[in-house]
């Protein structure tokens, strides 16, 4: 019997398919895989009986909806790419930046309010991000310079905490880096609200960026993640990590992704989810 891969997507900007994952979908199912997808927000899903069997859920979506219904899956057992719980962790700026400082990545400094009226006292040691917790895509990132900046900030609800972090200076442009198991990726562009949509301009991977993306990697069980690095005068600087990006870009990317899927399916390979990644397992 053909495993069952099923994709939970995120819809897209602008609404077309995105080709690098199409192509995807088309090698799995050319090596004897049933490929399906859909977009949470736009099926009807019955929460007391969406167990999948034996598929594989290949988690593509960040929304809390798509977050939701993964957590009803991993409930019933069914495994995830990648694993729920390192989805759940990566997803949480908090969390996930504290377990990333522990382990040796470079990240800012990091602070957490639902006030805006207590960031003014830290830009006496500069320029500051915010961000909400559990953003994603740069959707609400602002840099404060001044204390009248926070007006471009939508002040948040007592129950809704917000990100602040020290502003990395770097050369003007974010270094995109892209993982798909241990092969490291990496594009340069400007950062602008519509920058997920682009494909960056392919540039060498430094030693560092590479240590620094594989201890991401490691840090936070991911497979197939991507993150956002300032590439500073003191080195390379963590400001970002997100699960299975779109890849935009990466030289090889359906080939290399899907080949990582079948080993994965095929109980090859696997994650410690939170945790350290563990070795193919052999075949």
């Amino acid at each position: 019997m053909s495993m069952h891969l099923h994709f939970v997507l995120v819809r897209r900007v602008p609404p077309v398919p995105s080709p690098v994952l199409a192509e995807v979908g088309e090698r799995l199912t050319e090596r004897g895989f049933v490929v399906t997808g859909d977009i949470p927000e736009e099926v009807l899903t019955r929460v007391d009986d969406c167990s999948t069997g034996d598929h594989l859920v290949l988690l593509k979506s960040h929304t809390e909806l798509a977050l939701s219904i993964a957590g009803v899956l991993h409930h019933e057992g069914v495994r995830m790419l990648n694993p729920y719980e390192s989805c759940i962790l990566t997803q949480d700026k908090l969390t996930s930046f504290r377990r990333l400082g522990t382990c040796g990545v470079p990240v800012p400094r990091t602070w957490v309010t639902s006030d805006l009226d207590l960031i003014p006292p830290l830009l006496e040691d500069g320029p500051l991000v915010v961000k909400p917790v559990r953003g994603h895509r740069g959707a609400g990132v602002v840099v404060i310079r001044e204390p009248q900046d926070l007006k471009s900030v939508c002040r948040p609800a007592d129950s809704v905490p917000l990100v602040v972090q020290d502003h990395i200076p770097g050369p003007g442009e974010d270094l995109k880096v892209y993982v798909v198991g241990d092969d490291v990726f990496a594009a340069r562009k400007p950062f602008a609200p519509d920058s997920f949509t682009k494909p960056g301009r392919p540039v060498p991977v430094t030693e560092e960026v590479r240590s620094a993306a594989l201890r991401c990697g490691e840090a936070l069980g991911l497979g197939l993640y991507g993150l956002d690095v300032i590439e500073s005068e003191a080195g390379p600087v963590v400001v970002d990590v997100n699960y299975f990006p779109g890849y935009k870009g990466v030289p090889g990317a359906p080939e290399k992704i899907a080949s990582y899927i079948e080993r994965y399916a095929l109980g090859r390979m696997d994650l410690m989810p939170g945790g350290r990644r563990l070795q193919a397992l052999p075949a």
